[in-house]
C-alpha cells in the first residue's frame, strides 16, 4: 500500500492501516489537489457568510461534497471513512472548509435517509453540488442536550403543517436555503413527540431572529417561525419519527467531528514540531529541551491513540455494518479532549507568540473549543457510553 508522496497538510501515515482501501487513498489525493488550489488558499475569514457560499460552491465543482451527501439518489451510501479524511484533511488547512463541507452532510442526512424521493431530488443536487446551503435545526434556547425539552411546534392543517417556535445554535443560519427541523407535534411525550420536517429559505414566516458571534467565527444564527406553513410532503418520515431520524444523522456524522478535532490537533503538533525546532532558548533549540520532548511524546501518542479510536467508529459502520453508538461516542469524546490538550500545549510552546492574533495555534485553540460541546458535549458522550455498556454487559 503506496501513500501518495505528493500529498501535503496532515501526515499521512495512518493510510497505510487495514481501515483504508486504495479508494480511500485516491480521495486524498483528490484532497490534496484541491487544498493547493485558490479556493483553499484564498479564503477571506473577513466575510465568513461569503467565504462559506465559495467554499461551498468549490467544493461542489471538486466533487467532495458527494462524499457527505451520497453520489447520487441512485447512489446514497455515504462512505464514513471518506467523510472522516475529508475533515481531517480540510481542518488541517482551514476550520472554516472544514465547516462548509460537514454542514453539507449534516444539513441534509436526514432527507437522505428519510425524505420522499420528490424530496431528495429537489434538494440533494442542488446541495451536491454546492448551489444550496443547508443546516440542521435541532437545538433550542433550553432544549441542547435535553431533546426532550423542545418547545418548536408543528401543528397539522390539512395537507400542511404550522410551524411556530425558535432554533437557536444553527450552524449555517442565515445563508441555508434549506433547513432540516425537528418540532414537537405531540404524538407521544417526550422525544417519541418530535417530527422532522424540511423548510426552505423563503418560506412566509420563517426569519432570522439573531445573528450569533462566537469565537471560531462561521455563520451562525437563531432561525424564527411564526406561523409557518409548509407541506405535509416536507415531512421526513412518520409522525413522531423525528428524534429517531436526528439521531441516525448524528451517528452517521459524529465520528467526523473526532476526525476534524484530529485534523486540528495534527496541525498544532505539526506547528510546534516545526517552532520547537527553531527556537533558540537557554543556548540550545527549544526542541533540545526534556520537556519540550515530554510534551511532544504525549501529544503524538494522544493523536494517534484518537485517530485509531476515529477510524475504527468508521470502518466499524462502513465495513461491519454494525452501530457505532458507543464507538463514534468514544472517539468524538477522545479526539476533542485531546486535541483540545495538544492545542494548548502547543500555545505553551510558543510563549507569547502562541497567544497573538493571526498565528495559527491561537486561531486552532479558538476553533477546538466549541467541537467539546457541538452534536454531544463530552459529558453526554459519557452518558451515551455508559448507557451503551449498560445494554450488554
Amino acid at each position: 500500500m503506496t501513500i501518495p508522496a505528493t500529498l501535503t497538510g496532515p501526515s499521512w501515515d495512518h493510510l497505510d492501516w487495514p481501515f483504508f482501501d486504495s479508494s480511500h487513498r485516491e480521495f486524498a489525493t483528490r484532497l490534496d489537489a484541491f487544498a493547493k488550489s485558490d479556493a483553499m488558499t484564498m479564503i477571506d475569514h473577513t466575510d465568513v457568510d461569503a467565504a462559506c457560499r465559495r467554499l461551498v460552491r468549490a467544493l461542489g465543482d471538486a466533487g467532495i461534497l458527494k462524499v457527505a451527501t451520497g453520489a447520487s439518489e441512485t447512489d446514497p451510501l455515504i462512505d464514513s471513512r471518506l467523510v472522516c479524511l475529508a475533515r481531517e484533511t480540510l481542518a488541517w488547512h482551514d476550520g472554516l472548509a472544514d465547516f462548509a463541507f460537514a454542514m453539507q452532510g449534516l444539513g441534509t442526512g436526514a432527507i437522505g435517509l428519510s425524505g420522499s424521493a420528490a424530496l431528495r431530488a429537489a434538494v440533494m443536487p442542488k446541495v451536491r453540488s454546492g448551489e444550496w446551503l443547508a443546516a440542521f435545526a435541532l437545538s433550542e434556547k433550553d432544549a441542547g442536550s435535553d431533546v426532550a425539552a423542545m418547545a418548536c411546534a408543528a401543528r397539522p392543517d390539512g395537507d400542511h403543517y404550522i410551524l411556530d417556535g425558535e432554533k437557536t445554535w444553527i450552524s449555517n443560519g442565515g445563508i441555508a436555503d434549506v433547513y432540516t427541523v425537528f418540532a414537537r407535534t405531540g404524538e407521544a411525550p417526550g422525544t417519541r413527540g418530535i417530527s422532522a420536517f424540511v423548510v426552505f429559505a423563503d418560506d412566509p414566516g420563517f426569519s432570522i431572529a439573531e445573528r450569533i458571534d462566537v469565537i471560531a467565527p462561521h455563520p451562525l444564527a437563531t432561525t424564527r417561525f411564526e406561523s409557518c406553513r409548509i407541506p405535509a410532503s416536507r415531512r421526513l418520515g412518520d409522525p413522531g419519527e423525528g428524534f429517531k431520524i436526528a439521531m441516525r444523522t448524528l451517528d452517521i456524522f459524529r465520528a467526523s467531528v473526532a476526525a476534524a478535532a484530529v485534523g486540528f490537533a495534527r496541525r498544532a503538533l505539526d506547528e510546534a514540531l516545526s517552532h520547537a525546532r527553531e527556537r533558540q532558548m537557554f543556548g540550545a533549540k527549544l526542541a533540545d529541551l526534556q520537556l519540550t520532548q515530554a510534551a511532544l511524546g504525549d501529544m503524538a501518542t494522544g493523536i494517534d491513540a484518537a485517530t485509531l479510536l476515529t477510524y475504527r467508529a468508521a470502518w466499524r459502520r462502513d465495513v461491519q455494518k454494525l452501530s457505532t453508538t458507543q464507538e463514534a461516542a468514544m472517539a468524538k469524546m477522545t479526539a476533542t479532549e485531546t486535541a483540545q490538550t495538544v492545542i494548548d500545549r502547543a500555545v505553551q510552546l510558543f510563549g507569547g507568540r502562541g497567544v497573538r492574533t493571526g498565528e495559527i495555534v491561537e486561531k486552532l485553540y479558538r476553533e477546538i473549543r466549541a467541537l467539546r460541546i457541538y452534536e454531544g458535549a463530552t459529558e453526554v458522550q459519557k452518558l451515551i457510553i455508559a448507557r451503551e455498556l449498560l445494554k450488554t454487559k
